[in-house]
């Protein structure tokens, strides 16, 4: 059976305008997290730009002890020149370098469009192993510059503010590569920041190039 194309331009891991996924026991491990229990903080909107940026106390950005659970949502994020999409955190409060010791996991799930190819792989050169470098949200087939190839996706970052204990992560993000034929990737991400100190902004770039187009919207998620 041919597979047809998936536009990820129109693709949202939102179940509505205001609502996101959640993480719980039931069978397929996601739920609905209620609109009223997100409160929009921030939207940046990318035009050609190197970095985005979410500093606490900067631009009206929350990123504190007011919510335990932030997430940041990506829409249509394309890339300048064919790359991996990637993130970093800071908790230095002053010059706020992004340069984090962390370690991660890394894996997806692939299909052509064609239906020759599909699998589930994992790839440990995408894993960082208490390093500081900066975490790719996508692999290295990296997202095309075709108008069809953007990415979609949702990060977490749960209790930023804690100075007690690690700060963990998790991230999905699909997206489409510019070979031919084109596939479709499924990629999940998760580890987590090996500081005691509290997260105080998050960086968002491409591997080499710039955000040439996209939005990024932070949101608290309020404690149930």
């Amino acid at each position: 059976m041919a597979l047809t194309k998936f536009n990820f331009n129109s693709f949202d891991l939102t179940t509505s305008a205001g609502a996101g996924l959640g993480f719980n026991s039931s069978a397929n491990g996601f739920s609905t997290i209620d609109d009223t229990s997100m409160v929009l903080i921030k939207t940046i909107t990318a035009s050609s730009d190197s970095t985005i940026s979410f500093v606490n106390g900067s631009s009206d950005v929350v990123l504190d002890s007011t919510y335990p659970i932030y997430l940041f949502k990506c829409i249509n994020v394309h890339p300048s020149s064919s790359d991996e999409f990637a993130f970093n955190g800071s908790d230095d409060t002053s010059s706020h370098s992004y340069n984090i010791t962390k370690t991660t996991t890394h894996y997806y799930a692939i299909h052509a469009e064609n239906g020759t190819q599909g699998h589930l792989y994992y790839n440990s050169s995408e894993d960082i192993a208490q390093g500081t470098g900066f975490q790719n949200l996508t692999t290295a087939s990296q997202i095309g510059t075709d108008d069809d190839c953007v990415t979609n996706g949702e990060l977490y970052l749960f209790n930023p503010s804690s100075t007690t204990f690690v700060k963990h992560f998790i991230a999905r993000f699909p997206y489409m590569d510019s070979r031919s034929p084109q596939y479709v990737y499924d990629c999940f991400t998760s580890g987590y920041f090996n500081t005691t100190s509290a997260i105080t902004a998050i960086r968002f770039q491409m591997g080499s190039g710039n955000i040439d187009a996209g939005t990024i919207k932070l949101y608290g998620i309020k404690d149930s």
